[in-house]
């Protein structure tokens, strides 16, 4: 994992803002689809180096500037990320962001929000790619 440090001028600088607190969350997570989790976890951060986790909203998340993710951990589904734009709302363009998903991953919960959801672990490992290629673009908006 990262092996970054928060900087101490940054928004984002308590101890929940560290891939230490996402270790010790993984660590008791007790969840069927950790190792699912685990993956994601480990795909989204190999995205881009500027990307760091914590934890938010009593899940894994991940920023650069502004939080743009976080695992939905008590779905039924399999396991679900949403992306945002952070948590402040924003003025965007009339139709929202845009974002290319040839793949079909995204389903839009505003025009600033969508989920992915995976079905199990092999759906998991056969989307890695094509979710990196969303969060590539979608860090660019956030």
């Amino acid at each position: 994992m990262s092996s970054k440090k928060p900087d101490a001028s940054s928004r984002h600088s308590t101890a929940a803002d560290t891939t230490a607190a996402v270790d010790a969350f993984m660590s008791t997570l007790d969840a069927p689809r950790k190792a699912q989790v685990q993956a994601l976890r480990e795909a989204i951060l190999a995205v881009d180096p500027s990307i760091d986790e914590g934890i938010k909203w009593n899940a894994p998340s991940f920023r650069t500037q502004e939080y743009f993710a976080t695992f939905n951990l008590r779905g039924k589904q399999g396991p679900m990320l949403i992306l945002h734009l952070g948590a402040k709302a924003r003025d965007l363009p009339e139709g929202g962001i845009r974002i290319e998903d040839p793949a079909g991953l995204l389903k839009w919960l505003g025009k600033d929000r969508a989920q992915v959801v995976f079905a199990d672990a092999s759906d998991v490992h056969a989307r890695i790619p094509a979710l990196q290629a969303i969060l590539r673009q979608w860090i660019r908006c956030a």
